[in-house]
């Protein structure tokens, strides 16, 4: 994928988690996929939130993202 990710203004919070449908929505990715990608390491982890609550740091998600953009993953 050689286009850029452009997040949208607003589409992520400064700080704080984020649940999978707000990830998906700037990482252009199917879930499948991305769960594919924290299995093998390429993608950040979700913190566990509760028994049934997974959700990622916004900062792990940023850093994400600048890595994509560099052309270092996907």
């Amino acid at each position: 994928m050689s286009q850029k990710i452009q997040k949208e203004k607003g589409s992520l919070p400064q700080e704080g988690f984020v649940r999978l449908p707000q990830v998906l929505a700037v990482i252009p990715v199917s879930k499948t996929r991305f769960w594919q990608g924290i299995k093998d390491g390429r993608f950040p982890a979700p913190v566990k939130l509760g028994t049934r609550t997974s959700a990622w740091r916004v900062e792990d998600i940023r850093a994400l993202i600048a890595k994509i953009n560099a052309g270092e993953l996907i």
